[in-house]
């Protein structure tokens, strides 16, 4: 017997989205541009939390807020992408209390932008045969997140880029040529990915080495023009 398709709508503002909760890929292929027979057309995936939405510093903020007489790390010693782990090493207490954060009410609406990245995305937008996504893992505790990441991007980058948001668990599964991610390991049902991981720097993984045939990009400032450029040849 076929799975019953789960249908999510989430009002936001005067709009109303579906989510299709168990086929995510007859979601993102109806929102996906075709391509165009005028060069080669580039479609790129760009993560939110860590690239375009400061999470790190949003986190630490609210951590510090919350809990002022708790240990913390500063941004200068976060070592791993798993921010409750390295709290967790420090006491093990701490680890559920780091979690508390993000699933708190407001947090990721409240994020602030990294620097230069909404200008970035919008910019690729407007490039000829290039179509972009933004492409964002929610956490599982999901009473405020997924709708959160939907506002903050109709909030910071407008109604029309709703279009143009996937949700989802599992990154492998999506196609495209390119992914920007401060995440250095993304795994999922795919063990070969069609698009090129492109390590986005953040304070947890600059100390990080990268494997010979992997690209960096340091912060939004550097040439990621090039990055897209490289992907039409």
């Amino acid at each position: 017997m076929p799975a019953l398709l789960t249908v999510q709508r989430i009002a936001l503002g005067r709009r109303t989205l579906s989510l299709l909760s168990n086929n995510p890929f007859k979601w993102i292929s109806a929102n996906m541009s075709s391509s165009s027979s005028g060069g080669k057309r580039l479609r790129v995936l760009v993560d939110m939390d860590g690239v375009l939405a400061d999470f790190e510093g949003g986190f630490l903020k609210k951590y510090r807020a919350k809990y002022p007489d708790e240990p913390y790390i500063t941004l200068e010693d976060r070592r791993g992408f798993w921010v409750s782990s390295q709290y967790g090493q420090l006491r093990s207490d701490l680890c559920e209390k780091a979690i508390s954060i993000w699933e708190s009410k407001d947090f990721f609406i409240e994020l602030d932008p990294l620097p230069g990245g909404l200008g970035a995305v919008k910019e690729m937008a407007k490039m000829e045969n290039t179509d972009v996504f933004l492409c964002t893992s929610p956490i599982k505790h999901y009473h405020h997140c997924p709708y959160e990441k939907y506002a903050w991007v109709e909030r910071h980058l407008g109604p029309d880029f709703l279009d143009h948001v996937i949700l989802t668990t599992d990154k492998t599964v999506v196609a495209a040529d390119l992914l920007i991610d401060d995440r250095p390991d993304i795994v999922g049902v795919e063990t070969g990915p069609v698009w090129e991981h492109v390590l986005f720097t953040a304070c947890h993984n600059k100390h990080q080495a990268l494997s010979p045939d992997q690209r960096r990009l340091l912060s939004w400032a550097d040439d990621w023009r090039a990055i897209l450029d490289s992907k039409r040849q």
